[in-house]
Order: structure tokens, then C-alpha cells, then sequence
């Protein structure tokens, strides 16, 4: 994979941004919980054993923290869950959309949440924003989304390492976490937040992949039991631990699970490769057409349960 200079499309995404592939090999889930149609989950045998990611470069969706007091969190990280329940006010989503991101990740992400059936109100945090991601602000919110961005994933975790535990404090207080793409693999480890079940690695260019490289594409995935396609730009697969807790809620052509969401203490992460959130501009601006037509009923189905609604 090139990871020389990478060129911004029309609309500001970067091109050539997020993927990874992680040293080491793909350990199956033996009994990982895989959704079914649309008639809830069952048990069945993990992803595909003979995919085995090889080494290679990391790139990843870019996203920039700042510190976060851990006893200022634990003093207020209680409770979120409830917000927006009293008086009929909107659950809040903090979106980060600080600086090295793309210029419409997270106004893209903003607008679904906005506009779900079960609407959030929406803050951007970050630097940049005037809003700074520390615990006051998270203590305040249901979902933080790390939506996608660029690539310097080592220059990234520079920044975010002292926030790592803080991140997880909240999380398993009742916090969500929603990743897309690039904070899919922020989810990971070795970089990363270590919020998974297991850990991310970059999908294009994987065995039985049908994406060799970091091009924007539409690619097909089985969500549910069904044939679904997705708007994807590098994203990545997820390697799940044996027995895992995990409800996967999409595969890869390969077997490979794409999108993902897991308990954490009393909160919940939610983790995809492909975007669900792309919307028109994001096809138009990459000579690309989705065969579904572009909806929205995979991002908000996938919101959903990552914050535990019914």
C-alpha cells in the first residue's frame, strides 16, 4: 500500500486514507454472535479461518484528543445513559471534527444523526471547535463518534495515548463509542483505545479481499443475512477473540467481519469498516453509484444498537 503524499477529492475526504494491515495472524471466534436476517442473533461459527492478514504499513482515519482528567470523570461518569429522557430532550452525540480530518466526515455523520427517526442533537468536539473533549463534556453525552480522517495514525496516538484510559473510564461507565472506518481502527490495539473483543486490521488487500487497494469503491457485505453495499475507502476488517461477546452485524465478501458491536463494562462499542453514513456527494465525488440506492437504514440501524435501544 503507498503511504507517500495522499491528494484531497473534491469534497475534502482524503483519498487513499485508512487502512492497515496488523502483524500477526487472524484468530477465528469459535462462538461469536452473528445477526440473522432480521429475526435477532444466534451462535454460530466465527469468520472464515483462512483469512490471515499479512504485515504491512498502517494507515489509518486520523482523529486528535485532548487530555482528559481521569478523577474528573469518574466524579460525573455515571448515569448518561438516562439523558434526554426527561422532558422529552434529545440524547446528545458528540461528534469529533477537529483539525486532520476530512471536511465532510463529520458534518456527514452530524446530519444522519440529526435526521435519524430517534434524532440525537448533535455537538462537534475537538480542537478547533470551541468545545474541548474532556470529562464535563463527555459526562453530558450518550455517543461519541470518531468519524473518519487521515492517515498518521503514529502522529494521532502521540496525541491521544493520555487520553486512552480516560476514553474507557467513560465508556464502561454506560458511555458508546461509535467508530467508522478510521475510528474503527482506533478501536484496536497496538495503536489504538483497545476497545475490542478482539482487534482491527485493514481489509483491502487481505486474503480473498476483492479490494487490493485504497481506492474509494462500493463494495457488497452480508448484513443480516442480507445482500447489502457499502460506500468503503480503506477501512477495516475485525479480528475476533475466541468466545468473544461480540454481535456481528456484517461480513466481508470473505467472511471477514466488518461491522461490529460489543459490550464494554456498562457501555457499548459500535465499529465499522464501510461508511453507512456516506451520502450523495460522497458517491458523485468518486464516480461511484451504490445498486441500493443511497439510504441511511444501516447507519441508524447500527447507532442504534450501538447505544442499546431496542
Amino acid at each position: 500500500m503507498d503511504d507517500g503524499s495522499r491528494s484531497a477529492g473534491r469534497s475534502g475526504r482524503v483519498a487513499g486514507a485508512a487502512g492497515r494491515r496488523v502483524p500477526g495472524a487472524w484468530k477465528v471466534a469459535k462462538r461469536t454472535t452473528i445477526a440473522i436476517g432480521g429475526h435477532g442473533s444466534a451462535a454460530v461459527p466465527g469468520t472464515d479461518p483462512k483469512i490471515i492478514p499479512s504485515p504491512g504499513a498502517v494507515n489509518r482515519r486520523r482523529v486528535l484528543f485532548g487530555a482528559l482528567p481521569v478523577a474528573a470523570l469518574l466524579a460525573v461518569g455515571c448515569g448518561r445513559q438516562a439523558l434526554g429522557d426527561e422532558g422529552g430532550r434529545k440524547p446528545l452525540a458528540l461528534v469529533y471534527n477537529g483539525p486532520q480530518g476530512c471536511a465532510d466526515c463529520a458534518p456527514s455523520v452530524a446530519k444522519v444523526l440529526r435526521e435519524a427517526p430517534r434524532p440525537f442533537d448533535v455537538k462537534y468536539v475537538g480542537p478547533g471547535t470551541g468545545v474541548p473533549l474532556d470529562a464535563a463534556t463527555l459526562a453530558g453525552a450518550q455517543l461519541y463518534v470518531q468519524p473518519g480522517g487521515g492517515d498518521d495514525l503514529e502522529r494521532t496516538w502521540r496525541d491521544l495515548r493520555g487520553s486512552a484510559q480516560v476514553m474507557r473510564d467513560w465508556i464502561r461507565s454506560g458511555g458508546s463509542y461509535l467508530g467508522l472506518c478510521f475510528g474503527g481502527y482506533l478501536a484496536g490495539r497496538d495503536p489504538g483505545f483497545d476497545l475490542l473483543p478482539g482487534d482491527s486490521y485493514g481489509y483491502a488487500g487481505s486474503p480473498g479481499s476483492t479490494v487490493p487497494d485504497d481506492r474509494d469503491t462500493v463494495l457488497e457485505v452480508t448484513w443480516k443475512g442480507e445482500s447489502r453495499h457499502m460506500y468503503f475507502q480503506d477501512g477495516p476488517a475485525f479480528r475476533l477473540n475466541d468466545g468473544a461477546d461480540a454481535t456481528v452485524l456484517a461480513t466481508y465478501d470473505n467472511g471477514a467481519a466488518a461491522v461490529i458491536v460489543a459490550p464494554y463494562g456498562k457501555g457499548r462499542i459500535g465499529v465499522s469498516g464501510p461508511h453507512p453514513e456516506a451520502d450523495e456527494s460522497w458517491y458523485e465525488d468518486a464516480g461511484l453509484s451504490n445498486p441500493d440506492g443511497v439510504r441511511f437504514d444501516l447507519a441508524h440501524e447500527l447507532i442504534d444498537t450501538t447505544v442499546g435501544r431496542p
